[in-house]
């Protein structure tokens, strides 16, 4: 890999990393909702780092919303369920799987870029809400039967959400037509 494109792919991820760490500290990627539970939007910046850069940048970004979501869900708590999130295993490990998970999905349906894309933010968004719920059942905080309501109240509205902005912004950055929009020359 040459050095301009080494340097692009760490900018790229330094961004998704710095705008996920804003999403997290102004809690404008937890939006509140039913019963303290909370709309997330803070896996679309680890998606789109993974469909721009890679697995691994989805990784690192992953990472560090994990970090992030345990260290402010025992320092600022916005809801009753934060203090779950303070266990690794519920608030790190289930996001390490987002980015590489999308950046397949992407892969995979590469030949059609908006369908990629959008796949890519469905199947992001909902490797975040499986393998939390699924954590979450595991360690007995919730009824497994509960979960399912969760996914449909919550899941599916943060689905269409990374859909949306994940297919924007990755089409902006290659040139992705969209209806009639050509893109954003951001590659320079």
């Amino acid at each position: 890999m040459n050095e301009l494109k080494s340097t692009r792919n760490l900018v790229i991820t330094a961004l998704m990393a710095a705008i996920t760490l804003l999403l997290g500290w102004t809690h404008w990627g937890f939006i509140p909702w039913f019963g303290g539970a909370s709309l997330t939007i803070m896996q679309v910046p680890v998606i789109i780092a993974a469909v721009i850069v890679g697995p691994f940048s989805g990784l690192i970004v992953g990472l560090i919303f994990g970090i992030f979501s345990m260290i402010m869900a025992g320092v600022a708590p916005s809801g009753p369920t934060d203090v779950w999130f303070t266990n690794p295993m519920l608030s790190v490990l289930p996001r390490l799987f987002i980015g590489p998970f999308a950046w397949l999905a992407n892969r995979a349906l590469k030949r059609w870029p908006v369908v990629s894309l959008t796949v890519a933010g469905a199947v992001g968004s909902l490797t975040n809400t499986v393998l939390v719920l699924g954590m979450i059942g595991l360690m007995g905080y919730l009824p497994w039967a509960a979960l399912g309501a969760v996914v449909v109240s919550n899941g599916l509205l943060e689905m269409g959400a990374s859909m949306i902005i994940t297919t924007a912004v990755a089409a902006a950055y290659w040139h992705i037509p969209l209806g009639k929009r050509k893109g954003a020359n951001l590659e320079g």
